[in-house]
């Protein structure tokens, strides 16, 4: 039928994030391969770069037998590759390339994609060059890849790359290799981003700001030239959120061909009664790491709170968030303790030894340690934004504040000396989740809390939290009875934000037990029709998309 979709037979995806855990991308990609993985088997390849060279990556496994002769082959065109499985769900097959060889012909491959598609890397610094080699690198691997084992079938291949950091590569498959259709998915303009992080208002004056002269403004230009010239060459261009295609639209003058909301897989959410043991350990271990900071004893009633996420202080909304625990705690009609904590990774330099030394001890404390807020050392601890703000509010958890914040500056991988919980055994824990973000393109936070039954606050100028006022489709915002908050947010409205916050709180402290397990109930369903199997779909029509652009430059050719 003329209206059936094009469905691939083999994909290759390469982002920075595979097999390398460092922010959202990696749990797109590792919570997908499952789903992907049951319809293309080993015909999806991921491809990552190799940093891991005579060290062991937990997250990968090699198997030298696997496509032996081909990386033999591949080592010969100068490539050098290691070939294994990703250690997630549906174990797909990974290349991991080396990508440091090509920092030698840098110029030449810059020049090239100057000429070819007007690239602008003259301005490049940071992290650049380092991502674009790795971006080529993955390029070539795709290439020799398809040379010795598909050119010669019939073979549906779709190459998608994500963020700018792949840009380059999907640029030369694009040109070395026609018969690949390409996508291309920006999970946040560079340039977007950077408005928002340098304070400057991005939403109302949208329309009116041109990519490229804030670039350069910015001091942002080869990550927006690569960003934009790859969204419009592409055969397929897309991104996460509707909130960030329109953000495309107006910064990198190109619509979006697909919009792919971020799903998840529900296998690692406990149930029944492993859920019920696994969220009294969380609640036991985050009162025993407050009592032991603070020296404060706190009821089984207490209300803990929680913000996580990247220390992106104004754009994850932490600065709201501390705002609003600081006008929570003159409001009157607080009659439960509140407990918040700030789950943020900073310039950590390791745990406290003296909170260590209390967790060794189920005693009960009665007075404070120094800092009473700090569950780790910091590096330049004066220049921290969290740390600042709450010298700014005169915060310091004394006994007569009935809202207590504690910051925790460290990732929660299970080692990080202090709560040795992963973030998931944590966040179980929580009985409300507050991501009270700025800039947002989509939202893993809220996702995830909500598919741990615990309801969140977010914001309007999140993906998620459109994607959550669309599910409710009443005209009105969700609520925090539907089991997420969305809370209107402008560029000029951080008062108003921090009130909600605050009259949503205290909402929460006001419900019996039986309204708060039907509300945690909402958010659980709710996090239902964000799993994969629903949003897969968005997937295959991108692919469609970039396909039937792929077919018919094959027969022009």
């Amino acid at each position: 039928m003329e209206n059936e979709k094009i469905v691939p037979t083999f994909v290759f995806e390469s982002s920075w994030e595979v097999c390398n855990k460092v922010g959202g991308i990696y749990t797109v990609l590792s919570t997908r391969a499952k789903t992907l993985k049951e319809q293309l088997n080993d015909h999806l390849v991921f491809i990552g770069p190799d940093f891991w060279q005579g060290k062991d990556n937990p997250l990968f496994t090699e198997d030298s037998t696997m496509w032996a002769k081909w990386a033999k082959k591949a080592k010969g065109e100068g490539i050098n590759v290691r070939v294994g499985r990703w250690n997630v769900p549906g174990n797909p097959c990974v290349v991991l390339v080396d990508f440091t060889p090509y920092y030698v012909a840098k110029d030449h491959i810059y020049g090239e994609a100057w000429a070819a598609y007007g690239v602008d890397s003259l301005h490049a610094y940071g992290d650049y060059d380092e991502a674009s080699m790795f971006s080529y690198a993955a390029g070539r691997v795709v290439e020799s890849y398809y040379n010795y084992f598909l050119s010669k079938g019939n073979e549906r291949v779709v190459y998608q790359a994500h963020e700018w950091m792949t840009g380059l590569g999907a640029l030369y498959v694009h040109s070395h290799v026609p018969a690949i259709a390409t996508v291309f998915t920006t999970h946040a303009t560079s340039i977007g981003r950077s408005i928002a992080g340098n304070n400057k208002p991005l939403y109302d004056y949208l329309y009116a700001y041109n990519g490229n002269q804030m670039a350069q403004e910015l001091n942002m230009e080869a990550k927006h030239s690569i960003e934009r010239q790859t969204a419009h060459n592409v055969d397929c261009f897309t991104t996460v959120s509707d909130v960030t295609a329109k953000e495309c639209e107006e910064l990198l003058d190109r619509q979006c061909d697909a919009v792919l909301m971020n799903g998840f897989e529900s296998d690692f959410v406990p149930a029944g009664q492993a859920f019920a043991n696994r969220r009294r350990q969380a609640r036991k271990k985050l009162l025993h790491v407050a009592n032991a900071l603070t020296g404060m004893e706190y009821p089984d009633d207490t209300i803990i709170i929680a913000t996580s996420g990247r220390y992106e202080f104004k754009n994850k909304g932490i600065d709201v968030f501390l705002e609003a625990m600081h006008r929570l705690d003159w409001q009157q009609g607080l009659q439960r303790p509140v407990l918040a904590f700030v789950e943020v990774p900073a310039w950590v330099a390791g745990p406290r030894q003296d909170l260590q030394e209390r967790l060794a001890s189920e005693q009960i404390y009665t007075s404070p340690l120094p800092m009473p807020f700090l569950t780790h050392n910091l590096n330049d601890i004066q220049n921290d934004n969290v740390l600042n703000a709450l010298r700014m509010f005169d915060k310091s958890n004394r006994p007569e504040e009935r809202v207590k914040v504690i910051f925790v500056p460290c990732y929660l991988d299970g080692k990080d000396g202090i709560f040795n919980m992963p973030y998931y055994d944590v966040l179980i824990g929580n009985d409300l989740s507050i991501y009270a973000s700025y800039y947002e393109p989509w939202g893993y936070t809220p996702l995830e809390s909500v598919a741990f039954h615990v309801p969140c606050i977010t914001t309007s100028l999140s993906g998620f939290g459109m994607w959550a006022n669309k599910v409710k489709s009443s005209g009105t915002c969700s609520t925090l009875k539907d089991g997420v908050e969305v809370i209107r947010r402008t560029d000029y409205n951080y008062g108003e934000v921090a009130d909600g916050i605050v009259k949503s709180v205290l909402e929460y402290a006001a419900w019996d037990k039986k309204t708060v397990d039907k509300v945690r109930a909402n958010a659980a369903r709710l996090s239902e029709k964000a799993l994969w199997c629903h949003f897969i779909q968005y997937y295959y029509d991108a692919y469609d998309i970039a396909l039937r652009k792929a077919e018919h430059r094959m027969a022009l050719l």
